[in-house]
């Protein structure tokens, strides 16, 4: 049954690359069979893709990347063997990218031959020494060996040479908001977010954002708060010799802002936590935290309160740990939540080598 899937499905598709083709070069012919590869291998159809990208090949063998998304191919049927095997002969092609040492290395990490698979991504390092893709794998091999401060290091190593890369930020936000330092979790997995927005990894950090703030605040009664984000509370040496540079630790300025924040409040939900937010995002400015302690994401998050949509803002970044209540709340503010959207997706949250945000910055 599936060969006979496979046949009814080629079959068309020969019919319309012959049509396009006529005429063509054998280049733009071989570009072609990629492209409708690529589509076919996005739908699942790995066998079908595999084939169009090995005439393509014979089209056309001065190219990479079609040895590539065959070597790839094979690794989403878990042959990672074969998919080794192919890498290594086209190890020589000048237009290789950081991907190759990502998915040859990856291969041999799943064949349980881990130290190869960090030599490789070392070795990619040196062509790419900016690539934070290359960082995260180093960084995911020392998760699974439990060398869970060597990985943290190597995943803000890729949040600082390519910033705009989501997954550093993902795994930095889960290491983070598990440890005692839960701070720099809160800040990496929101700048996570708006990097990587509607995905299944983004719902997991909206709960975990939410379930961050839920565990690190704690209300008795009006009298009685505390909150426990972080726990170094380091000073720069310097600033004995000149007092004038003296600042608070940022654990302490963040800390002592989300306490003076939550006044008023009665419990921790989605609506409170948007008013907290609301609070601190006013008294970080205020109180010129905003120049000692520069932030993208406060910046960026300042930007949406000048547009008039922080509420909806508070609550996308949110809804996931509290759907009940952001469901409540959406219905009643269709209308600003619709407009927020419509914004939001024009205004996206701009990082780069100038404008970023790292833990050690402070």
């Amino acid at each position: 049954m599936m060969d006979r899937m496979i046949k009814r499905i080629l079959v068309p598709l020969f019919i319309v690359i012959t049509f396009l083709a006529y005429g063509q070069s054998d280049k733009e012919k071989a570009q072609l069979l990629g492209e409708t590869a690529i589509k076919l291998m996005d739908e699942g159809k790995i066998e079908e893709s595999m084939q169009l990208l090995e005439q393509a090949q014979k089209l056309d063998s001065t190219r990479f990347d079609y040895p590539y998304e065959i070597a790839l191919a094979h690794y989403q049927l878990n042959d990672y063997n074969a998919t080794i095997e192919i890498l290594e002969k086209i190890s020589g092609y000048n237009d290789i990218t950081d991907h190759y040492y990502q998915l040859l290395g990856n291969s041999y990490d799943n064949i349980k031959n881990t130290d190869k698979a960090v030599e490789t991504y070392q070795a990619g390092l040196k062509k790419f020494p900016e690539s934070g893709r290359l960082y995260l794998e180093l960084g995911i091999i020392q998760m699974s060996k439990k060398e869970y401060t060597k990985a943290v290091n190597y995943f803000e190593k890729g949040i600082e040479v390519e910033p705009s890369f989501p997954s550093n930020y993902y795994w930095a936000a889960k290491f983070y908001c598990s440890s005692t330092e839960k701070v720099w979790g809160m800040i990496y997995g929101e700048i996570f977010m708006n990097l990587e927005r509607n995905s299944k990894r983004t719902a997991e950090i909206s709960k975990l954002l939410f379930d961050t703030y839920k565990s690190s605040i704690t209300i008795s009664s009006k009298s009685s708060m505390s909150i426990h984000f972080c726990h170094q509370m380091v000073m720069n040496a310097d600033v004995l010799k000149d007092t004038s540079k003296m600042k608070l630790p940022f654990c302490m300025a963040y800390e002592m802002t989300t306490l003076t924040s939550m006044a008023f409040e009665k419990k921790i939900d989605i609506n409170s936590l948007d008013n907290i937010r609301d609070n601190f995002l006013s008294a970080y400015f205020k109180n010129g935290y905003n120049t000692t302690y520069p932030n993208v994401l406060y910046d960026y998050q300042h930007k949406v309160l000048d547009a008039g949509y922080i509420d909806a803002y508070n609550h996308w970044i949110l809804m996931k740990g509290d759907e009940d209540n952001f469901n409540k709340w959406q219905a009643k503010n269709k209308d600003n939540w619709d407009k927020f959207l419509t914004w939001f997706k024009d205004n996206q949250l701009h990082v780069d080598a100038s404008n970023k945000f790292l833990s050690k910055q402070y």
